[in-house]
């Protein structure tokens, strides 16, 4: 499979570690947002229901299954897994090789983001 534009604008963009870092912060905020709609969506509820159920608006809970929200606290998601009868499950890994940018480092074996 041939590289597209965008494979050879990532790929150099990632050697910037600041970008790199980024651009994993970005996919982790993705998941979350990702995660959190799926379970809503799985529960049955709309924004607004889970909101009421909640105690806090739907412009919340719209602003936590944004893509782009990076301010989600442990309480808040827990408030919120609870509500969706799931559980908060956080992993901290060492870096396997810290010479390598963040964003092209493969992930550890038995890692599973956002998959927990």
């Amino acid at each position: 499979m041939s590289k597209t534009n965008f494979d050879s604008y990532l790929e150099e963009n990632l050697k910037d570690p600041a970008f790199a870092v980024r651009f994993v912060e970005a996919g982790e905020a993705w998941d979350i947002a990702l995660q959190l709609s799926a379970l809503r969506e799985q529960a049955g509820l709309s924004q607004k229901e889970l909101a009421e159920k909640l105690h806090t608006s739907q412009q919340n809970i719209s602003r936590l299954e944004s893509p782009s929200y990076q301010g989600h606290s442990l309480r808040q998601l827990r408030k919120v897994a609870d509500a969706l009868h799931a559980r908060v499950h956080v992993t901290l890994e060492p870096l396997a090789n810290t010479d390598e940018p963040l964003a092209v480092r493969e992930p550890q074996e038995g890692y599973d983001r956002g998959r927990s």
